[in-house]
C-alpha cells in the first residue's frame, strides 16, 4: 500500500521546479529520497520503501510547503510557505528551519516583512542560512543556533539587484537565484545587476482605482545597453566583498552563469558579448578577483546558454575527477556536445560523439564511468535517455527501453543506481514512476505504461524549397476524403520553443470550446528552420536575423503543400497563436494573405523593436547594425496586405509583450483603411489568465471567432 503511495505522490513530481517549488529532493548518498506525506517530510529508502518521518506533520501545524531542502545529516531541514509570484515565479514567500536535536521549527528573516524571502538556502556546514529580500534586493546571513542576522549588502534597491536578477535575466536566461555559498560555508559569492541606468517601460492600471497607476518595469529593449552585471565574494566573518575583475565594460557584456569552482578558492564565470557570439569562461580568485581566461568560443549566429543540466545539477558545470575537470556544452562542431575540459582549460575531449544533438545532460557517474543525457537521434519529435563512456571512448547507448515510444524524462540520483522517470506521448496521460539504472526496472511491480490512444498523426512535408519539416495533425471524426474540411494551423516559429513533439498535448487546443475533430476541423502544427529541435545547429541557427522571413516562408509553403491534399478547403484555412506565435499568426495573414483566410494572434510582437536586448539581439543582431532586418522581421510593416479576418487578443498588464505593441499595430491599422477584431484584457498578464473569469471568456471569444470566419463541417 506504501509502494503505491510513493508512486501517487510522484506522479506528477519534478525535482527541482522552475517556479522554485520542489515535491522530492535525493538524498546525497543517492540510495533515497525525502519527499511530504500525511506524517510529515519523511525520507523513502530504496529499494524497499522503508519509511522514516524527518519533520512530523504535527511540527508542520497545516503549513502548506511549497519547497524543501534536507542537509546531509538530516539535523537542518530548510522549508518554504506563504509563496508568491514575482513576475512568472513563485520565488518569494517565508521560510523556517526545522532544527532536528531541538524538534522545534526556526522562522527565518527577522523582522523583514512576510512572504519577502527569497531563494533562502542553508550553508553547506548546515550552520547558517542566508536568502535575499524582495522588497530591497540585499542579501542576508543568519545564524540558526544564536538567531543572529547579517545584512551582507546595503545598497540594493528595485534598480540595483543583490543576489536575483532584473526582468531581463530572469526572462531570457533562466536566471533566479543568484548567489551560491562556498563550499566552506565562508563566503557567498552573488551577481548584481545595475539597473540604475535601463529606462523603465510603464504599464498602466486603470481598473483598481479611479485613478490610474503608473507601474515601472526594469525593461531594456532591442538597441538599449545591458544592464552593467558584475559578481561579488562577501567574507561572512570580515564582511568584506571582493568583486570579479572580469574584462570588458560591465554594460556591454552578460554573465549568465556562475558557480564555485569545485573549491573555496576558485570562482567559475561564463562571460558572453552583447551579441551572444562571443562566450569566455574564466576562474576568478575568489580572494584577489583575479581572473584567469580558460576557454573562448565564437559564433557566426549565437552561442546557446540555455541550462545543459538537468535537476540538481549546476547551470553550467559539473566538475568530475576530483574537481580537475569540468564538463562543458557547446555547438561547436555542428551539434550540441557534451566536453570534458581541464580546470585550466588546455585539455578538450568530446565525450558525446556523433551527428546528434544532446537535449539534456542527466547525470556523470564516475564511479561506473558513464555520462547520462537525453537525446533522440533518429526523431527530432521524441526524447530518450542515453549513456555513453564518460572518458569519450563510446558510443550513444539507448537506456529508455525501445518499446517506449515518445517523450521520457529523468531525475537521476546522485549514485546512479535509481531515477524518477516520467513519460508522456501525444496518445499517453503524464505517467511517472521510480525505476532502477541501468536496468530500467520499476520500483513499482504494477507499473506499465498504457497504450497510446490518439487520434494525433506525426508527418512530414517537405516544400517547395527543400526543407523537410516535421508536424502532427489531428482528422475530422468520420472523416470522408471525398469531402472538403476546414484546417487550423497552430504556430509559433521562433528560437524559444518547437511545437511538434510527441508528448501529452500535441493535438490539443485549449482554447477550443468544444471538440474541433467533432466539429469537422483539421487541426495542424508544423516546426520550421529556427525552432529549437535537435536537428543540428544549422537548423536551429538558420533563423539568424530572419526572424518574421525564413520562419514565415517556411510555414507558408508547408501551408501550400498541405492545401494540394484534395480534402482541404483553400476558402476555410485558419491560423492562430499566442507571443511569438502570434508574431508569426500576423505574418502569415499579411505576408501570405492568398493562404489563410482567418488569423487569431494572441500577445504578439509586432514590433522587434519592442521587445527585449537580449532577445532580440541574439537572434536577429543590433539594430543599430541591421535596422533593415528589424523592419522586414516587424508585422506592423505588412499591414497594408491585410485582406482576411483578425482577431487580435493583448492583455494590457502584459510585463513581457508589452501593450504597446497592440497601439503600434492598430495604428497601422487605421492608416491602411483597415479592418480587424480587437479585444483588450485590462490588466491581464502575457498569460491573460488573470481575474474571475477570464480563461471562460477568452476561450468563448476564440471560439466563436473561428465558427464564425473559418466554418466548421465538411462540405
Amino acid at each position: 500500500m506504501y509502494k503505491l503511495l510513493v508512486i501517487f505522490l510522484l506522479t506528477c513530481c519534478t525535482a527541482a521546479a522552475q517556479d522554485g517549488e520542489n515535491e522530492y529532493q535525493w538524498k546525497t548518498e543517492g540510495e533515497s529520497l525525502y519527499l511530504m506525506d500525511n506524517t510529515g517530510l519523511v525520507r523513502i529508502t530504496l529499494p524497499t520503501m522503508g519509511k522514516k518521518v524527518i519533520v512530523p506533520s504535527s511540527v508542520l501545524n497545516g503549513m502548506d510547503i511549497r519547497n524543501f531542502y534536507v542537509s546531509g545529516n538530516e539535523q537542518q531541514v530548510l522549508l518554504g510557505t506563504n509563496t508568491q509570484k514575482v513576475w512568472r515565479y513563485n520565488t518569494r514567500g517565508d521560510y523556517y528551519v526545522y532544527l532536528a536535536e531541538q524538534k522545534k521549527l526556526k522562522k527565518l528573516g527577522g523582522n523583514l516583512p512576510a512572504s519577502s524571502l527569497m531563494f533562502a538556502k542553508l550553508s553547506p556546514d548546515g550552520s547558517m542560512a542566508a536568502y535575499t529580500d524582495y522588497n530591497h534586493h540585499n542579501i542576508y546571513s543568519e545564524n540558526l543556533v544564536t538567531g543572529e542576522q547579517k545584512q551582507l549588502t546595503k545598497d540594493g534597491s528595485r534598480k540595483m539587484i543583490n543576489g536575483t536578477f532584473d526582468w531581463v535575466y530572469e526572462e531570457e536566461f533562466g536566471c533566479r537565484d543568484g548567489f551560491r555559498w562556498s563550499p566552506d560555508s565562508k563566503k557567498i559569492a552573488f551577481w548584481q545587476i545595475d539597473a540604475t541606468a535601463v529606462r523603465d517601460y510603464y504599464m498602466l492600471n486603470t481598473t483598481d482605482s479611479v485613478y490610474s497607476k503608473p507601474v515601472p518595469v526594469e525593461y531594456p529593449k532591442a538597441g538599449e545597453d545591458p544592464s552593467p552585471c558584475r559578481v561579488g565574494v562577501t567574507d561572512l566573518a570580515s564582511g568584506a566583498t571582493t568583486w570579479m575583475k572580469i574584462p570588458g565594460e560591465a554594460n556591454k557584456n552578460f554573465i549568465p552563469r556562475m558557480e564555485w569552482a569545485a573549491s573555496s578558492s576558485e570562482i567559475i564565470i561564463q562571460q558572453l558579448n552583447r551579441r551572444q557570439t562571443e562566450s569566455y569562461l574564466y576562474l576568478c580568485n575568489a580572494i584577489t578577483g583575479e581572473p584567469q581566461k580558460i576557454n573562448a568560443e565564437k559564433s557566426n549566429a549565437w552561442i546557446d546558454v540555455k541550462s545543459a543540466w538537468n535537476g540538481g545539477i549546476s547551470d553550467g558545470w559539473e566538475w568530475i575527477a576530483e574537481g580537475k575537470e569540468f564538463l562543458w556544452v557547446s555547438e561547436k562542431d555542428g551539434w550540441r556536445h557534451c566536453y570534458r575540459v581541464s580546470r585550466d582549460g588546455s585539455k578538450e575531449q568530446l565525450v558525446t560523439k556523433g551527428n546528434y544533438d544532446i537535449i539534456k545532460l542527466e547525470l556523470a557517474d564516475e564511479k561506473n564511468g558513464y555520462l547520462y543525457f537525453l537525446a533522440s537521434p533518429q526523431n527530432a519529435t521524441q526524447q530518450y535517455l542515453y549513456r555513453t563512456k564518460l572518458d569519450g571512448s563510446g558510443t550513444a547507448e539507448r537506456v529508455t527501453p525501445a518499446n517506449v515510444t515518445g517523450t521520457a524524462d529523468y531525475d537521476i540520483s546522485p549514485s546512479g543506481k535509481y531515477a524518477h522517470f516520467s513519460f508522456s506521448s501525444a496518445g499517453v496521460y503524464p505517467i511517472s514512476t521510480l525505476i532502477s539504472l541501468p536496468g530500467h526496472e520499476s520500483l513499482n511491480k504494477g507499473f506499465s505504461i498504457p497504450a497510446s490512444r490518439t487520434n494525433v498523426e506525426f508527418f512530414t512535408v517537405k516544400t517547395s524549397d527543400g526543407v523537410e519539416m516535421d508536424g502532427w495533425l489531428v482528422k475530422p471524426r468520420n472523416f470522408n476524403p471525398a469531402k472538403k474540411y476546414p484546417v487550423v494551423f497552430y504556430v509559433y516559429g521562433e528560437p524559444a520553443d518547437a511545437t511538434v513533439k510527441d508528448k501529452f498535448g500535441s493535438g490539443l487546443n485549449y482554447l477550443y470550446k468544444g471538440d474541433m475533430a467533432n466539429d469537422g476541423y483539421f487541426y495542424i502544427s508544423l516546426d520550421n528552420r529556427g525552432t529549437p529541435a535537435p536537428k543540428g545547429t544549422e537548423w536551429r541557427k538558420s533563423i539568424y536575423r530572419k526572424i518574421g522571413q525564413i520562419n514565415i516562408r517556411d510555414q507558408a509553403m508547408a501551408a501550400k503543400e498541405i492545401l494540394k491534399w484534395n480534402y482541404i478547403d483553400k476558402s476555410r484555412v485558419a491560423v492562430w497563436g499566442w507571443s511569438g506565435g502570434g508574431s508569426t499568426t500576423l505574418h502569415l495573414m499579411l505576408q501570405y494573405p492568398e493562404i489563410y483566410s482567418c488569423g487569431i494572434a494572441v500577445a504578439p510582437v509586432t514590433s522587434l523593436f519592442c521587445y527585449d536586448n537580449i532577445y532580440e539581439e541574439r537572434f536577429m543582431g543590433l539594430p543599430q547594425e541591421n535596422r533593415a532586418d528589424y523592419q522586414k522581421g516587424s508585422a506592423i510593416n505588412y499591414v497594408k496586405n491585410l485582406n482576411g479576418k483578425l482577431l487580435y487578443v493583448h492583455g494590457t498588464g502584459d510585463d513581457n509583450v508589452h501593450y504597446q505593441n497592440a497601439e503600434l499595430f492598430l495604428n497601422e491599422v487605421i492608416r491602411n483603411g483597415k479592418q480587424i477584431t480587437f479585444f483588450p484584457y485590462p490588466n491581464r498578464t502575457h498569460n491573460i489568465s488573470e481575474g474571475e473569469g477570464t480563461t471562460e471568456h477568452l476561450m468563448e471569444l476564440y471560439t466563436n471567432y473561428l465558427r464564425a470566419h473559418c466554418a466548421p463541417g465538411a462540405r
